[in-house]
């Protein structure tokens, strides 16, 4: 199992929309095949950031979603609405307590 971390920087007058369309999105991503986990954080100090904590059971899992209709359809709506470049990482997670 391992995060996958996305960091997305959005104009502000399309936060709203991007929030909208998280909203309808979110429970299809949380059951695509893999995926365990799916939280939606925004930043303290500059509220145009926002994160992704996505979990998933392996690699394949994630790139599945990634190739999916599902994904192609959230990032084409999602990207449009950026300040500047998403980055991405995954993490192996080292520890957890839940």
């Amino acid at each position: 199992m391992f995060t996958r971390i996305v960091k997305m920087e959005f104009e502000t007058e399309t936060i709203p929309a991007f929030l909208s369309n998280f909203e309808k999105v979110k429970s299809q991503i949380r059951n695509f095949p893999g995926c365990t986990f799916l939280e939606l954080y925004r930043d303290k100090t500059n509220s145009n950031i926002f994160f992704t904590y996505s979990r998933w059971e392996n690699e394949n899992d994630l790139e599945n979603y990634r190739n999916s209709e599902l994904f192609r359809n959230v990032w084409t709506t999602t990207k449009k609405h950026f300040r500047s470049k998403a980055q991405a990482w995954s993490v192996d997670t080292l520890f957890s307590e839940q």
